[in-house]
């Protein structure tokens, strides 16, 4: 691959000081599909409780298979879960891209090496755990988007994108990172998406 190097307003979006990790995941979820015109507080808030929800989850095992592919910058993912089998997918191009974005960017003490591929195995296995059953239920629950009320009754529902945060933040607690992965998908998305950039 040829050498990464970063326009100013990329090293501006990178800048470590300028977005935390709650931004990112409001960034995530203002570009979800039905949040369009969605007041930007309460992206914050559900992003935060998404955050904090996957932050405190306990240990996820994984039962998936996991199958190694190399076609992921074409299609621009990481990893991929499946529930029909249960099957991770891992792009090895795409995690090799992301080792090399660690490197150039000077982010080895987020990002140790290795890390990468755990963070997605983490993050997969949560979509896993999320997939149905009362763990859904609790994620709906913390992040109190209520849909419909009759009287004292209410229903809370799903916020696209949450689940996202939430793995995000599994993935960086669980495996000791120093920011949520999710800047790491911007920095592949900017780098994959860049002006002249050789397929």
């Amino acid at each position: 691959m040829t050498a990464i190097e970063l326009t100013s307003s990329e090293r501006e979006l990178m800048d470590s000081a300028s977005v935390d990790d709650v931004e990112w995941g409001v960034r995530l979820l203002a570009a979800t599909p039905t949040h369009e015109g969605r007041d930007r507080e309460l992206l914050r808030q559900w992003a935060h409780r998404a955050d904090e929800f996957g932050s405190r989850l306990a240990p996820v095992p994984s039962t998936a298979r996991v199958v190694e592919r190399d076609d992921g910058l074409e299609q621009m993912l990481l990893a991929r879960y499946t529930s029909r089998p249960p099957t991770v997918e891992l792009y090895t191009d795409t995690l090799a891209l992301a080792e090399e974005l660690v490197e150039a960017r000077g982010w080895q003490a987020w990002y140790p090496p290795g890390s990468v591929r755990a963070a997605a195995l983490a993050h997969e296995a949560v979509h896993a755990h999320l997939h149905d059953g009362p763990a859904k239920s609790a994620l709906k629950q913390a992040l109190d988007h209520t849909v419909l009320r009759l009287g004292r009754h209410r229903m809370v529902g799903h916020v696209a994108g949450a689940e996202e945060v939430a793995a995000h933040a599994y993935a960086r607690t669980v495996c000791g990172l120093g920011r949520s992965p999710l800047l790491l998908t911007a920095a592949l998305r900017a780098e994959l998406t860049r002006p002249g950039r050789e397929k």
